[in-house]
């Protein structure tokens, strides 16, 4: 092995918990195939304190990191979601292709210096200002795709099925205009991006509700999908929608989606706020991963996810930035602990008999559930696994002569200084002393494009 594709680890976070001296070797496709503990360090070896997986960031919009923070003024009357849901359609309407890759390549870049490595983007804006699709098809994706093989990290690409504005098949508003598909197109769509698939990124779809995607178009969608390729939804993020739901079927949306049959270990139910002691127990049983995205959920005023009773069932889950208000997982999954803490009025939520360290058990089951959702191999520090992991700080005071098994409670839950001083994806170093490998130029031309978008 070569310097560049051998690491020696003091300290790593294995499937099973830290183990001491670590070798991480890694093949030219960015594969893990050396996880050896005990190991002795050989002088050619990069040597760290502190190795661990990086995380998935299960649920992301990318084009919203343009709006973030400008969307908390209050209006005349009460403010929620569908509120901040007409403003990002008027937002929606004026990015270009080139200005998406600009603020999908900041965004990504910011993502990996706090410690993801991978991002799952449900990609809805498919067509032209004008409603009409661009000449290629999968122009928009491309470009998104672009700025993830530009920043390093790794994606699952799904493209959304968007097809109706509400329940009973509403027709698209014209504001959603640059949505709107049907599931012919979406297979198209796949088809079309089928020969960018690699180590690096999957395609799978993404029907984008219950909303907009009714069930006999999900059927279909599902049926013609091939093997393996995840399928994520969004569900049950506000009260609103499931008395939507409720008024349009006479159930529940994870209810009515629970009978298909269609759910399982492919599916990642995004959000899933606001559900009864059955539809926990349900999504739990069907192997499907619950998308929580806290930061955006305490942004939009969306509810608290039912965590401990989901816990209890063994439940799958995982976080995403979705609106991109944070970049962090830190900061996602410590609200996703305190956000409970707060519910319940009790401390030290997130934990099972097996594993009382809080932050351990929420990162622990993060990686397990963003793998999962994302269809590729990651998550873990393992034979075949790609080689995507980050490098903390032992200088920083929070973690200097810490032991370990502590360090995960340290990182998550004191203080706000990024901890991450370097990440490799798929064996390439993307981050170096906390800054991205390329970040003045692509800060430079996102800050180019912010001038254009703030003219609107």
């Amino acid at each position: 092995m070569t310097p560049h594709n051998s690491l020696f680890a003091k300290n790593a976070l294995l499937p099973d918990g830290w183990a001491k001296n670590v070798r991480l070797n890694w093949d030219a496709s960015g594969d893990l195939t050396v996880v050896q503990a005990d190991a002795i360090p050989q002088t050619h070896e990069m040597q760290h304190e502190f190795v661990l997986p990086g995380m998935i960031n299960l649920h992301s919009h990318a084009f919203q990191r343009a709006m973030a923070g400008m969307s908390e003024i209050a209006g005349d009357g009460p403010d929620s979601f569908w509120t901040w849901r007409d403003l990002m359609y008027r937002y929606a309407l004026h990015i270009t292709p080139p200005q998406m890759q600009a603020i999908a390549a900041q965004l990504y870049s910011e993502c990996l210096r706090h410690g993801y490595t991978s991002v799952c983007e449900f990609h809805y804006l498919h067509r032209a200002p004008d409603g009409s699709f661009y000449p290629d098809m999968a122009e928009t994706a491309r470009q998104v795709i672009a700025a993830a093989s530009h920043t390093g990290i790794g994606m699952s690409m799904l493209p959304v099925l968007y097809s109706h504005a509400d329940f009973k098949d509403q027709p698209l508003r014209v504001d959603q205009r640059r949505f709107s598909t049907d599931v012919a197109q979406i297979l198209q769509l796949l088809q079309q991006l089928e020969s960018s698939r690699s180590g690096q990124l999957e395609v799978g779809v993404a029907p984008h509700s219950l909303r907009a995607a009714n069930l006999a178009q999900i059927r279909e969608l599902v049926a013609a999908l091939p093997a393996g390729r995840p399928i994520h939804i969004h569900i049950a993020e506000q009260q609103r929608e499931v008395d939507a739901c409720l008024a349009a079927t006479g159930k529940r949306p994870v209810e009515l989606l629970l009978e298909t049959g269609l759910v399982d270990s492919r599916w990642c139910l995004v959000h899933a706020t606001h559900l009864t002691k059955n539809e926990v127990s349900g999504i739990a049983a069907s192997g499907a991963v619950a998308g929580i995205c806290t930061t955006t959920e305490g942004n939009l005023g969306d509810g608290f996810f039912d965590l401990p009773a989901y816990i209890a069932e063994h439940g799958r889950f995982g976080i995403g930035s979705d609106s991109h208000v944070s970049q962090s997982p830190i900061e996602e999954l410590r609200w996703l602990e305190y956000g409970q803490r707060l519910r319940l009025q009790g401390r030290n939520i997130a934990q099972i008999s097996g594993q009382r360290r809080v932050g351990d058990f929420l990162w622990q089951a993060c990686l397990q559930g963003g793998a999962q959702a994302s269809g590729r191999r990651v998550g873990q520090l393992a034979n075949g696994k790609r080689a995507d992991f980050l490098i903390l700080d032992d200088t920083h005071p929070n973690l200097q002569d810490l032991a370990a098994a502590e360090l995960l409670n340290s990182w998550i839950f004191s203080g706000n200084d990024n901890l991450v001083r370097a990440v490799f994806v798929g064996g390439k170093q993307v981050v170096q002393g906390g800054r991205h490998v390329d970040q003045e130029r692509i800060q430079s031309a996102y800050v180019s494009c912010m001038r254009e978008l703030r003219k609107l």
